[in-house]
């Protein structure tokens, strides 16, 4: 990643999570975002750690790669019922890299949990990275549409 930091420090703290470098340029990134992806990146919500729709602690269910003609990809994020009561759903328009480095999947726990990502420009639209525990998500498309959909969870 770029501007979100996985080992921040904060005082004598080590190994914390911020994306605090990201937010203070993200004013000027999206002005290079296409529209989907810079109405993602800039959801208020997104990087809020206690919000039901910050991507931090989804987890990675499912990634439906590009084949024969079709360009694009979905990825699908399950909520976790202690903090989110939607999916996320990301669809990759006309994608021109995907970069998958996940160390021995557990298929029934999925491909990993999300510890945060960013989007970024790109000069074929916009790239979107995914640090995952473990590995990483890395796509680059033309833009993306990242949709909240209702999770089946239990109510509480």
């Amino acid at each position: 990643m770029r501007y979100v930091e996985l080992e921040a420090r904060v005082g004598e703290l080590t190994g914390v999570i911020s994306p605090a470098r990201y937010l203070e340029r993200l004013p000027e990134l999206v002005r290079d975002l296409p529209a989907g992806a810079r109405a993602f990146a800039e959801d208020p919500a997104h990087y809020s750690f206690g919000g039901k729709r910050c991507t931090k602690d989804l987890v990675l269910q499912r990634l439906g790669l590009p084949g024969g003609d079709r360009p694009d990809v979905e990825a699908f994020f399950r909520h976790n019922c202690w903090k989110h009561d939607e999916d996320l759903v990301i669809r990759y328009a006309d994608v021109a890299e995907v970069r998958v480095d996940i160390p021995h999947p557990d298929v029934l726990a999925g491909l990993g949990t999300v510890i945060l990502d960013e989007v970024l420009p790109h000069p074929h639209g916009c790239s979107h990275e995914v640090a995952l525990r473990p590995g990483t998500l890395y796509v680059v498309c033309r833009d993306l549409t990242a949709t909240w959909v209702q999770a089946d969870c239990p109510d509480t």
